[in-house]
């Protein structure tokens, strides 16, 4: 009897779990349905794919409790708990919200307040951590070689100072900022660009077009800005040393620490250091800057009552770089028997937000800034002084259902001094040095307009009154539409910008002993009318592929276009306003290919940047009229390896030779096609350890390779004492790519985040 019993209930048993159940459902955000999204077991393989409808089916689904979870990309995978009854249909639907600790997702540059990156009527580029590591650089300013239509300009050969360049604009007309203040510009705009720590970089966000009504002047041609880590999301302990084989060493530090229950605080120091005279050229001159420099960032949040923010920031920074001939010693420094060029850069920043505690979300933005400069060019001395204080209120409104306002008011002061003839009054007025002293107040307005769910409207106007200038308008429209998926988003803006340009602050040329510096006449600032449109295309497909498209028309159209000519006179650099017009205008294209372990970021832009005067266009010098670049990484998840190619490639620049005819300049007025390209190994160990290392330049390209003639031209004879005649003379301003070739690296990473 017990046995019988015993077999019919093994019986029912087997039955029981041989009886199966159905899961359906869809899966969807707040726009609607999503497509091809995964729907799987956590502790079974099995699962299924959404349709073009959103819904999924999966079949046969064992009785038991099981999690049920929902993925897609950029999106936080969602999961649910449920109860499967043998022969039961259960309905689980899934809506998922975007994943906002994926840094690409939250953007601020384009609008002055955080919005997710679909909903921003601005196109902006972000760029995290994981891009910049895949070439790792001791600053930002050499990370950016791989962002598409965005370049480091070196502007010396002896040097290697520079700027950056965003779509054919030179660098004094973009913003650098960190956090969203303006902390690096006019005389840091050529120095000031490096020991940011890395480590303590979150993203870079990269607005390519007008953003003068928001910023202010110098953001004409774009903005990129330099977000620091908040100390919640910072690791507790971070470091990464790396080193080449020329015998270069950048290391980068940080930690946090709280003080008490209400304070953190993010300690990074960045240290880097090349001290090896390098001639592989064979002209007597250092081929590659020798740098000695120290960066020190120290941010503290403080947490308020309802989440209210509170953050302060401060950043030294303290640099000596020469480049000059191979026997040159500091005793030499400023005289005129041994060529060299030395630098000493000392600088402070301090900068924070505050938001004011009312019911109203209002906002306190501060910054401060002093820039010290002690430069030698040969027996050329440049001394100066810069300070920058800025402080901007935001209120940001919503009114009704639809509209979200943002009113502003900024002022900037800045005091700029010097040794040249920029702050030097005339003798008849009895003062030897006159420091430029600059008020800017300046309000702003905006409004952002939510037509419906698919179209949203951006108006903008600022009003500055410069205290030398006067006053200034400069309006904007932004216009979003995007598709009922968002899979299809059309952008379009037009503006106008204005830039004050200080010549000796922003055109290392100027300052280079090699040819002397003439001005036709009081300069007068710019001004420009400027047009974008950007077209972003998601592809996902079942394969469960990834593309993104983001493509961009650009135009710039200036009026008194500050330009320097290198061409009237070999001997002598003459700046005035361009009596006509000048343009930027092109066409560029991201290409963004992600699956499974493989991911692509691939870009092109072609533009036309020329000026017209007196009926005759002429090209810019030292602008490209193609560039591509590409980072590829492939990502061995199972054994912890990953590869990384990365690269760019520009097109031919006109250049500024010698070439007259009282001149005879052999070097070719034209630059030939080049490019840049590395390679990188990296394996993790463990959870906190990486080690990496590659090589950079696979090519070995340098720009004086194929050169009959010396890169530099005369650097037998930099101070110009016997030169002959209507021959080639010392000149350090042909140049428009690094001068480094093949090298080595190897690194290790190690982050703490518990």
């Amino acid at each position: 009897m017990r046995l019988y019993l015993f077999v019919i209930c093994m019986a029912v048993a087997n039955t029981l779990m041989a009886q199966t159940s159905t899961i359906r459902g869809t899966v969807s955000d707040s726009s609607g349905p999503i497509a091809y999204a995964s729907v799987y077991l956590e502790s079974k393989s099995m699962g299924a794919t959404t349709d073009e409808d959103g819904a999924y089916v999966i079949e046969n689904v064992p009785n038991g409790q099981h999690i049920v979870v929902a993925s897609f990309v950029s999106y936080t995978p969602l999961q649910k708990k449920v109860t499967v009854l043998p022969n039961s249909d259960q309905t689980i639907n899934f809506k998922l919200l975007p994943d906002q600790s994926r840094l690409g997702e939250v953007v601020i540059s384009g609008t002055l307040k955080p919005v997710l990156k679909l909903e921003s009527p601005v196109p902006v580029e972000v760029y995290t951590p994981t891009f910049f590591k895949s070439n790792p650089s001791p600053s930002v300013y050499e990370a950016m070689q791989n962002v598409n239509g965005v370049r480091p300009q070196v502007n010396c050969s002896v040097c290697n100072t520079g700027d950056i360049h965003i779509n054919g604009l030179e660098g004094a007309y973009s913003m650098v900022m960190i956090d969203g203040m303006p902390i690096v510009s006019g005389l840091s705009t050529v120095y000031g660009l490096s020991g940011i720590p890395q480590s303590l970089i979150e993203r870079v966000e990269v607005v390519k077009g007008p953003a003068s009504t928001l910023y202010g002047s110098e953001a004409v041609g774009g903005l990129i800005n330099v977000i620091t880590k908040k100390t919640s999301n910072a690791p507790i302990v971070s470091a990464e040393v790396f080193g080449t084989t020329w015998n270069e060493i950048n290391t980068d530090l940080a930690t946090k620490f709280e003080l008490g229950k209400k304070a953190e605080s993010l300690v990074g120091i960045n240290y880097f250091n090349f001290q090896n005279r390098v001639d592989n050229n064979n002209d007597n001159f250092t081929d590659v800057t020798l740098q000695d420099r120290l960066s020190v960032f120290n941010k503290w949040n403080f947490k308020r009552k309802h989440n209210r923010v509170f953050s302060l920031a401060g950043r030294y920074i303290y640099e000596d770089r020469f480049g000059g001939d191979m026997n040159w010693t500091p005793e030499f420094r400023g005289g005129d028997s041994i060529y060299g060029e030395s630098i000493y850069t000392s600088r402070w920043e301090v900068f924070g937000v505050y938001q004011l505690p009312v019911k109203e979300h209002m906002m306190l933005q501060f910054s401060a800034n002093q820039h010290d400069q002690n430069s030698v060019y040969g027996d050329t001395w440049f001394i100066a002084k810069q300070k920058i204080n800025f402080g901007q209120f935001t209120w940001d409104k919503k009114i009704g259902k639809r509209h979200e306002a943002l009113l502003g008011a900024a002022m900037r002061y800045t005091y700029y001094d010097d040794n040249t003839a920029a702050t030097r009054s005339s003798e008849t007025e009895g003062i030897n040095n006159a420091p430029t002293k600059t008020y800017l107040p300046g309000i702003f307005v905006q409004d952002e307009i939510s037509l419906n769910s698919r179209n949203k409207m951006l108006l903008g106007m600022r009003y500055d009154r410069n205290s030398i200038h006067g006053d200034i308008f400069t309006p904007r429209f932004n216009y979003k539409w995007n598709s009922k998926n968002k899979r299809n988003i059309l952008r379009f803006s037009v503006g106008t910008g204005y830039r004050v340009a200080n010549v000796f602050t922003e055109d290392h040329a100027a300052l280079t002993g090699g040819r002397d510096v003439v001005f036709l006449s009081d300069l007068n600032p710019e001004t420009s009318v400027n047009g974008n449109l950007n077209y972003v295309k998601k592809i996902f497909t079942k394969r469960g592929w990834f593309v993104g498209i983001d493509g961009s028309i650009f135009y710039t159209h200036f009026n008194n276009k500050i330009f320097a000519d290198y061409d009237t006179d070999p001997s002598k650099i003459i700046y005035d306003n361009l009596s006509g017009y000048a343009v930027s205008n092109g066409v560029s294209v991201n290409l963004d290919v992600s699956h499974r372990g493989l991911k692509m970021i691939l870009g092109a832009t072609a533009m036309d940047v020329y000026s017209v005067q007196d009926g005759e266009r002429e090209r810019q010098e030292l602008t490209e009229q193609f560039s591509g670049t590409w980072t590829i990484r492939y990502n061995f998840r199972s054994i912890g390896l990953s590869l990384d190619y990365t690269g760019n490639l520009y097109g031919p620049m006109e250049l500024p030779t010698q070439d007259s005819e009282t001149f005879n300049d052999p070097r070719p007025a034209t630059s030939p096609w080049w490019s840049i390209q590395n390679f990188q190994v990296t394996k993790k160990v463990g959870q906190n350890l990486e080690v990496y290392g590659g090589l950079k330049n696979l090519l070995n390209w340098t720009p004086w390779r194929h050169l009959k003639a010396s890169y530099l031209g005369n650097t037998a004879d930099p101070f110009e004492r016997n030169t002959p005649p209507n021959e080639l003379v010392f000149d350090p301003t042909y140049v428009y790519g690094p001068n480094q070739g093949l090298r080595g690296f190897l690194g290790l990473r190690y982050t703490l985040n518990k």
